[in-house]
């Protein structure tokens, strides 16, 4: 007598698959000297999406890529993220879009069941990270690891445009094309970790890292260190310094206050959220300014993660003036005090200047900036937003002047850069239901009306019959009540 065979857990998800039916066949018609129609840089959670999103939408000749060397190191969430849990609602759509058997909860539930999902009140950090694998998995997203976007130009001369793309695939140079692109490489997609000028000579003497930098956290255990930056990512690199055994922690916040206004939730609903690229550029700029002045909320629960802590101590009011490196420890000065650390953690975000990215350099001075298109009231500036880029309707680059660069519509932004444009950071898992399906929707347009003269070539094409009169001409009325002899 045999047993049971267990269970499949996935056998929902593909069984939703099997009743979706296969992906339409690719559409978009081959050229020759074009290697990809759409390059995603970046395999990610949004990388994952955008895949099965095009594959669902038949634009085939879709290839993904990312700097890691395997899937382990991929995105954040085993490397830089260093939070127990995501700080975003567990029922958000993620990557499965409107395919909600591939979805978070239902991977959750078939592997742990209903009550077990019912009883989390956020999605576990490296639950997520699961997720996404088994995600591309089960929807045959191919990854090409170890393979970077070192630069790009655009090739206008050929029968379509296209970019010819400069790879560094496992170390080798690698000439490739591709027609579309669409950067969802994470955080600072569209410029840099901001690291404090002050900390500068600490950095570059192993003595203070970015929070977005990799951080051998063993190695603080007795140490002293300090953190600055009031965001969850600063009270998540605390955390993490304390549990690994740090002698001390400060962390320093600007504000007087921990920012606890989570300003955003109030214009959540599907109204404001489904159409907030329509509203007019103050509106749009007023709300990412608003944000901004009032801080990123840290979820209760990175707070508390310190505060378990007696050896953590929060300085409020503080900005750091200056820093200098002396005897192998950095010393500043903050309300007259003076501190020493053996280490300085910095989680002050991110910068929006496309000149700091390598492979966006050489465009940075032909895409149009927020500062190019809007000015604000004194009481609004916001220098930092003012150099975010001014997306289109499908998340791409515009030309600050008209005519100068057009394939700039080609390049699709999916990263922290489109904030100023959206009201979000996009990247987050709340932008994927609204903008994934945007961008899809703008790369199957283009395509389309860039090919046009095919396609209208081929639905103009003459149709055979699927049958001549000898099916049906028995039962043609002959008048008198007569049929045709059969």
């Amino acid at each position: 007598m045999t047993s049971a065979s267990p269970p499949n857990p996935d056998r929902s998800a593909l069984e939703a698959l099997r009743l979706l039916g296969p992906a339409p066949a690719n559409w978009v018609p081959a050229h020759e000297g074009v290697d990809h129609n759409v390059l995603v840089v970046g395999g990610g959670q949004t990388g994952s999406a955008f895949a099965f999103a095009l594959q669902r939408a038949g634009v085939g000749g879709v290839s993904v890529i990312d700097a890691a060397p395997d899937a382990s190191r991929s995105g954040v969430w085993l490397t830089r993220a260093r939070m127990h849990k995501l700080r975003t609602l567990k029922n958000l759509v993620g990557p499965e879009g409107p395919v909600v058997a591939l979805g978070f909860q239902a991977w959750y539930e078939a592997r742990h069941g209903q009550e077990a999902y019912a009883a989390i009140d956020r999605i576990g950090r490296t639950d997520w990270a699961a997720y996404l694998d088994w995600f591309r998995g089960i929807t045959g997203t191919t990854v090409r690891y170890g393979t970077r976007l070192a630069s790009f130009e655009p090739v206008q001369s050929a029968a379509v445009p296209h970019f010819r793309l400069h790879l560094e695939v496992d170390g080798q140079t690698r000439t490739e094309t591709a027609r579309k692109l669409i950067f969802a490489n994470g955080v600072a997609g569209s410029g840099a970790p901001f690291v404090p000028e002050l900390l500068s000579g600490a950095v570059n003497q192993g003595l203070a890292a970015h929070t977005g930098h990799a951080i051998d956290f063993d190695a603080l255990a007795g140490k002293k260190v300090a953190v600055v930056g009031g965001a969850a990512s600063a009270f998540d690199a605390a955390a993490v310094a304390l549990e690994s055994g740090a002698a001390a922690v400060h962390l320093f916040v600007r504000r007087d206050h921990i920012p606890a206004t989570p300003v955003a939730r109030v214009r959540g609903y599907p109204g404001l959220y489904d159409n907030y690229l329509s509203l007019p550029d103050a509106t749009r700029w007023h709300h990412a300014a608003r944000y901004r002045r009032l801080g990123t909320t840290p979820p209760t629960d990175s707070v508390q993660r310190v505060l378990k802590f007696p050896n953590f101590h929060l300085h409020l009011s503080a900005p750091w003036q200056g820093a200098q490196v002396q005897d192998g420890q950095v010393v500043t000065s903050v309300h007259d005090e003076r501190f020493h650390f053996d280490f300085v953690i910095a989680g002050t975000g991110y910068t929006h200047e496309l000149s700091q990215r390598p492979e966006l350099a050489g465009i940075a001075q032909l895409v149009l900036r927020w500062r190019d298109r809007y000015q604000p009231a004194p009481d609004e500036r916001d220098d930092e937003l003012g150099a975010a880029p001014y997306l289109g309707a499908g998340l791409e680059f515009l030309e600050k002047t008209p005519g100068t660069a057009p394939w700039l519509r080609d390049i699709h932004v999916y990263n922290p850069g489109g904030f100023a444009t959206v009201g979000l950071p996009l990247g987050d898992v709340p932008s994927i239901r609204g903008y994934v399906p945007a961008v899809v929707r703008r790369i199957s347009e283009d395509l389309l009306h860039a090919d046009l003269t095919l396609h209208e070539a081929r639905t103009r094409a003459d149709v055979p019959a699927d049958f001549g009169e000898e099916l049906y001409g028995v039962a043609v009325w002959q008048g008198g009540g007569r049929r045709l002899a059969a």
